[in-house]
């Protein structure tokens, strides 16, 4: 194949052609490296502000109970499930993810590459066992040890995981979780001998964290075509792509040699943020139709050539499981198309038998105007499967209510509270039934309670 031009003219039409869809196309790329590079910061396994899981490249993080609700450095976090994370360079050395035995509980660790898809298959939707796994890079050529139940190899340098355990609301499954959580662990390859370790989670340093409104910002246009480039070279194109990674390098090179035009790929990033990234976080720019007014996702972090699903997902809510673990739902609106609003009550109805079909669990999850957690007096966030003190109707019926105001003491238990102003709504089905993976069920109505 003929090489491009090195250092041809381009004019300004071809350079905002070019650069806006690489701009889009790369954006969860570098949104994934700059991620790593600041949460493997942490010199040893912490709580970024006391909340994040952070640890060195090479290890994970665990936290032992359900996230924070303040937590503002990753969007739509939930409560069903105790969260980690780990970031890894497998080329350099491979590394050892430790599964106890969870029982019949439902787990998941979540292995993805740098374009937030996922690879592997590890976990109870699996099959899997309870033993070491070992997570290595395209070309490391090491020796498997003994013990070692199966590899899972990604497909470039960079790998990272986000164990999902369940937990019910209570404080016996609490505490029944603790001696599980203590062996989620990740390291690296040399360490492994064979034994299962154990961490106390419980007790990790916290890490100053920056404050921000909204999710930290882990693009920044101004610097992304200066990022771009060792992005292209630690992640190989799918195939098929190298077209477009020879037409990308060609305009990133030109760029490094005339400053006029590395001027206008910077204004050019700054526009795609604001007219193409910036819409994708509403929820009516995001997914495939599911009824009622919501939306759902589709090809979650199995993308593939799918750059609208993963770069609208990487926006509103990174790091997604597969279908066959989790398959999600969301909306601002109620089922007559207008915003949720604090300032009115509404009702969530599932009729009876229509609640979400799963062999895991679901949850319905009220996120405020940035996708975070809506403070409230309750500390409640979610409600699903882990709630023991949910209420059903005479007819069968499931009715949870969301608003600022509660819906009355009898009720109370089924109520998410909501802040005073616009809010959204997300329903997890974890390890669907075939209704859930094939689109045939369809989300509960939303309607105003008068």
């Amino acid at each position: 194949m003929e090489e491009l031009a090195s250092n041809p003219i381009m004019h300004a039409g071809y350079v905002e052609t070019v650069g806006r869809f690489a701009y889009m196309w790369g954006w969860p790329l570098v949104n994934s490296f700059n991620r790593r590079a600041a949460i493997t910061q942490a010199p040893e396994p912490g709580r970024l502000g006391g909340v994040l899981p952070v640890a060195p490249r090479g290890r994970i993080a665990m936290l032992n109970d359900y996230i924070a609700p303040g937590e503002t450095f990753v969007t739509c976090p939930n409560q069903d499930v105790v969260y980690g994370l780990g970031f890894f360079s497998v080329d350099e050395q491979p590394v050892v993810a430790q599964v106890p035995d969870f029982g019949e509980r439902f787990w998941v660790y979540a292995l993805y590459d740098a374009r937030s898809e996922q690879f592997g298959e590890l976990g109870r939707p699996y099959g899997s066992e309870p033993g070491f796994y070992l997570i290595a890079g395209p070309n490391w050529d090491g020796d498997v040890p003994d013990g070692i139940i199966d590899v899972f190899r990604a497909p470039s340098e960079y790998a990272s995981t986000i164990p999902r355990i369940f937990m019910d609301d209570t404080a016996e499954d609490r505490a029944a979780i603790q001696p599980l959580v203590n062996q989620v662990l990740v390291y690296p390859l040399s360490e492994f001998d064979g034994t299962m370790k154990t961490k106390d989670w419980s007790d990790l340093p916290s890490f100053p964290a920056p404050e921000s409104e909204g999710e930290t910002r882990w693009v920044d246009p101004e610097r992304f075509f200066d990022q771009l480039p060792d992005v292209l070279g630690a992640v190989p194109p799918l195939p098929g792509e190298e077209a477009l990674y020879a037409s990308v390098r060609q305009l990133l090179g030109t760029a490094a040699e005339d400053e006029d035009v590395m001027q206008q790929l910077i204004a050019v990033a700054a526009e795609a943020e604001r007219e193409v990234i910036a819409p994708m976080f509403a929820w009516k720019h995001n997914g495939v139709p599911a009824g009622n007014g919501w939306n759902r996702s589709a090809n979650n972090a199995v993308w593939g050539y799918d750059y609208l699903m993963r770069t609208s997902t990487a926006r509103s809510n990174m790091y997604d499981n597969r279908p066959a673990e989790t398959q999600y739902f969301y909306t601002d609106n109620d089922s007559d198309g207008n915003q949720l609003r604090g300032d009115k009550l509404y009702a969530i109805t599932f009729p009876d038998g229509q609640l979400p079909p799963v062999r895991g669990f679901w949850s319905l999850t009220l996120y405020n105007e940035h996708h975070f957690f809506a403070p409230n007096d309750l500390g409640r966030y979610s409600l699903g499967t882990k709630n023991k003190d949910l209420t059903y109707e005479s007819d069968g019926a499931l009715v949870l209510y969301a608003g600022a105001t509660s819906p009355g003491a009898d009720r109370e238990a089924n109520w998410l509270p909501a802040p005073d102003g616009t809010f959204s709504l997300f329903i997890r089905c974890y390890w669907g039934e075939e209704a859930i993976l094939d689109g045939s069920w369809t989300p509960p109505s939303i309607t105003v309670v008068e």
